[in-house]
């Protein structure tokens, strides 16, 4: 491991949170492809398998910042624990009525709980930032290292969930992600010394982390972008099979997270000067362009070689949405904002995948490939509209101001 990242793990339990940080964030990359090969399996409507898909996603933009919320308030441990065995119990029942042939809306009910999910990536981050919350090169190569742990989860995690559904049976991937969540998170809750310290109700400044005008953009922006990764998972899966070769589309999307994660390793050794605002519009714009050459898309290679360099744009963007966050974004309410970024591509997400299967069954997968096109142009559209803002001194209610606040008082520092 390089330096900077062998560094950072010399902070007593980093390396534990990390690990069950990152088992417990699998299901993010295998439940909703592992839902959308279920159903394409069990019933073969990639219009219902996008919807469920956007349902789950759907469930997490709305639980998932009250979640955070919660966590600010009363600490981990006391909050994701019974959130998770909700979720996971919601899981069982989506996979029993898939396999009963039950009725559609019994899954959609089943789809709404099971994504009730909490972030847990917003989890690993905040301890993070406990750790280093002054040192500003440390905490960049934290973030850099967990937007590597995110790609490797979407690398490995849709190979296993798309395998396993289609060599096994059809709901054994979206049962192993369950099984990771449940896992990781309680692993990630036994820990408690690395845990952040909570901050009660009246610790709080009032209000969501949304009042911050630059986190609102970070959000906006980011719905347009999960739209491209909802759409080009549903997108790819069903061009996989229209050549035949469905459970290749495991090995497709992993491509795609190859990318991201190889820049975003990279990046984490930079150390780079200029504004944190402008580096994450020229990763938001890359993004947007790489979906032109999806459109060309005629083969299984020539599209996992067009993934492959779509993804280089992703884990640096990632990373400097995460330092934007923490300089907007007051630190009581830190996880809360850190959701809100991953809430914003939560609902691009649900959109992308659900747009991505109508337009698969009504014109075909050639066709589907335009839906993230699109997004990457509203993406790239709504990122050069609130720039201003993001390259603002942060505003009331962020980081910085805050914290001279509290100092200023003489209330409130721990």
């Amino acid at each position: 491991m390089p330096s900077p990242y062998r560094a950072i793990f010399s902070a007593p339990g980093s390396r534990e949170f990390s690990a069950a940080g990152f088992l417990g964030r699998m299901p993010l990359s295998m439940m909703g492809i592992g839902v959308v090969t279920m159903i394409s399996q069990l019933t073969g409507r990639y219009g219902l398998a996008g919807a469920l898909s956007a349902t789950l996603a759907m469930a997490a933009a709305v639980m998932g910042p009250q979640v955070s919320r919660m966590v600010d308030r009363y600490g981990q441990r006391r909050v994701l624990r019974p959130v998770t065995l909700s979720a996971a119990t919601a899981v069982a029942g989506l996979l029993v009525c898939a396999q009963q042939g039950l009725p559609d809306w019994t899954l959609f009910v089943f789809a709404a709980g099971a994504g009730c999910v909490p972030s847990v990536g917003s989890m690993v981050r905040a301890r993070w930032a406990e750790i280093y919350r002054d040192s500003g090169r440390p905490l960049h190569t934290a973030y850099a290292w967990e937007s590597i742990v995110d790609e490797v989860c979407f690398i490995f995690g849709p190979i296993v969930s798309i395998g396993l559904s289609t060599a096994w049976f059809p709901e054994a991937g979206p049962l192993l992600a369950g099984l990771f969540l449940v896992a990781g998170v309680f692993w990630l809750t036994s820990q408690r010394t690395t845990e952040p310290r909570p901050h009660p109700k009246e610790h709080h400044t009032g209000g969501s982390a949304l009042r911050s005008s630059g986190l609102r953009v970070l959000v906006v922006t980011f719905v347009a972008t999960g739209a491209i990764f909802g759409a080009v998972d549903v997108v790819t899966v069903a061009f996989a099979e229209e050549r035949g070769h469905k459970a290749a589309a495991s090995l497709v999307l992993a491509v795609y997270a190859l990318g991201s994660c190889l820049a975003g390793a990279v990046f984490g050794l930079l150390h780079l000067r200029g504004k944190p605002s402008t580096r994450w519009l020229a990763g938001v714009c890359a993004m947007a362009v790489s979906m032109i050459p999806l459109q060309l898309a005629g083969s299984l290679p020539f599209l996992a070689v067009a993934l492959f360099v779509a993804g280089l744009a992703i884990a640096p963007t990632m990373v400097t949405t995460m330092a934007l966050v923490e300089r907007h974004v007051p630190r009581t309410q830190l996880t809360e904002g850190m959701t809100w970024t991953s809430t914003g591509l939560a609902v691009g997400v649900a959109l992308g995948s659900s747009a991505a299967g109508w337009v698969v069954d009504a014109s075909g997968a050639g066709a589907g490939y335009a839906v993230p096109a699109v997004a990457g142009a509203l993406a790239a559209a709504v990122a050069l509209l609130g720039y201003r803002r993001l390259s603002e001194p942060a505003p009331t209610g962020g980081r910085g101001e805050h914290d001279r606040h509290l100092r200023t008082d003489g209330e409130h520092v721990a």
